[in-house]
C-alpha cells in the first residue's frame, strides 16, 4: 500500500504520476561546500502535495527523517560549528555512515511518495540542494530521489508573489501572515518544520493584493 496516496487504481495512478510530494529539507554542515567539508546532520519533513489544482498541507508535521552523519574529511570551519552547535568530535565516533544514511533517506522519500514525484523544498534552495544532491549522488546506490532538478525555492516563490527582487526576498522580508510561529533553532528537524510551514503559507497565499486562498 502506498503510505501517502493509498492503493491506486488505473485512474488514480495516472493522477498520482502528475502529483508533486514536497519535502522540506534542512542541512547542518561544517563548511560551505560538500566534498572538502561534511554534512553533520539533516532533516527531511513531509510538507504537502500538489496535483496542479489543489495543494494540501499536512495536518501535523510528523513524517520526519533525521540523521547525524560521520564527517567525510578532516576540514571544517569553526564558525559553522558555532552556528549549529553540533559536536564534530562526537560525530567522528558516533555519526552514521553517509552510505547507509543516504540509502535510508532515498527509500524513505520514495516509500512516502509512492507513484507521485518527490520535490525538495528549501529557503534558500541553493545551499540545501547542493549538499543533499551531492551526497545522494556520491553515497546512495540509487542516486537522488529528487532526480537532478525536482526542487522548489521558497525564496523565488516569495519574490514572484510579493513583487520583490530576489535580493529582498530573504526570511527577514516575510510578511507577518507568512511567518511560522516556530523558532529558528539551527536544529535540522526544527528548522525543516518551520520552513515547511512557511512554504505552505506562501503556496496558499494569493500574493500582493490578495489573501490566503482556501484549499
Amino acid at each position: 500500500m502506498n503510505q501517502l496516496l493509498g492503493p491506486l487504481g488505473p485512474k488514480r495512478s495516472e493522477r498520482a504520476s502528475r502529483t508533486d510530494v514536497y519535502f522540506s529539507a534542512d542541512v547542518e554542515t561544517d563548511g560551505p561546500i560538500p566534498g572538502p567539508f561534511s554534512i553533520l546532520s539533516f532533516a527531511l519533513v513531509f510538507a504537502g502535495t500538489y496535483d496542479g489544482a489543489r495543494f494540501d498541507r499536512p495536518k501535523e508535521y510528523d513524517k520526519v527523517f533525521y540523521r547525524e552523519l560521520r564527517p567525510i574529511s578532516e576540514d571544517y570551519e569553526e564558525e559553522a560549528l558555532r552556528i549549529n552547535g553540533l559536536d564534530r568530535g562526537r560525530l567522528l565516533l558516533e555519526g552514521e555512515l553517509p552510505s547507509v544514511v543516504m540509502d535510508q533517506a532515498f527509500k524513505w522519500v520514495k516509500d512516502l511518495s509512492g507513484d507521485a514525484n518527490p520535490v525538495l523544498v528549501a529557503y534558500p534552495l541553493s545551499f540545501d540542494w547542493t549538499w543533499l544532491y551531492w551526497y545522494f549522488v556520491r553515497f546512495s546506490r540509487d542516486g537522488s530521489p529528487f532526480d537532478y532538478s525536482r526542487c522548489y525555492d521558497i525564496k523565488t516563490a516569495l519574490a514572484v508573489k510579493s513583487g520583490l527582487p530576489i535580493s529582498q526576498s530573504g526570511r527577514s522580508r516575510l510578511p507577518s501572515n507568512l511567518v511560522s510561529a516556530r523558532a529558528h533553532t539551527h536544529h535540522a528537524v526544527d528548522d525543516a518544520i518551520e520552513q515547511a510551514e512557511i512554504f505552505a503559507n506562501i503556496f496558499e497565499w494569493e500574493g500582493r493584493g490578495g489573501g490566503n486562498r482556501a484549499t
